[in-house]
């Protein structure tokens, strides 16, 4: 009975060491290829904070004005677009923090710059703020 189990046992431990090495394939659809491409392609031809490889100044750090802020995702978007049609070339930011939407405008680097179109703001939007947060470079010319 011993003998019989330790040839069990050995030909269980030969059957578990006797793999071989296998062969990998990778398979991948071809449009990840050119989105990648797609992505180099943008970061080297605008840059950004997340990619200051450029010799324009990229300030990490600046000033955001939030001109509304609730819990319907519908209003802020059409705040959004309220907006947009007044100041097309302004970029507007939408961030959701749990229950409420926060809609922020302009890349200032300074509070002063944010502080005037502040001014410039308030007779169209009631509740007004300034925030320190990450902007984008903005484009200089």
């Amino acid at each position: 009975m011993k003998g019989l189990l330790t040839i069990i046992a050995v030909l269980i431990s030969y059957a578990t060491f006797a793999q071989t090495k296998g062969e990998v394939i990778v398979v991948k659809d071809p449009l990840i290829d050119s989105l990648i491409a797609k992505r180099i392609e943008l970061n080297k031809a605008k840059p950004t904070v997340n990619n200051p490889a450029s010799s324009a100044v990229v300030s990490s750090m600046g000033y955001r004005v939030q001109i509304y802020y609730g819990a319907d995702r519908r209003e802020v978007f059409a705040q959004q677009a309220n907006f947009k049609a007044e100041y097309p070339k302004l970029n507007t930011y939408i961030t959701y923090k749990e229950p409420n939407y926060f809609l922020r405008v302009g890349d200032y680097r300074t509070r002063l710059e944010a502080q005037k179109f502040l001014n410039e703001l308030k007779a169209s939007y009631p509740t007004l703020f300034i925030f320190r947060e990450k902007i984008n470079a903005p484009i200089l010319e």
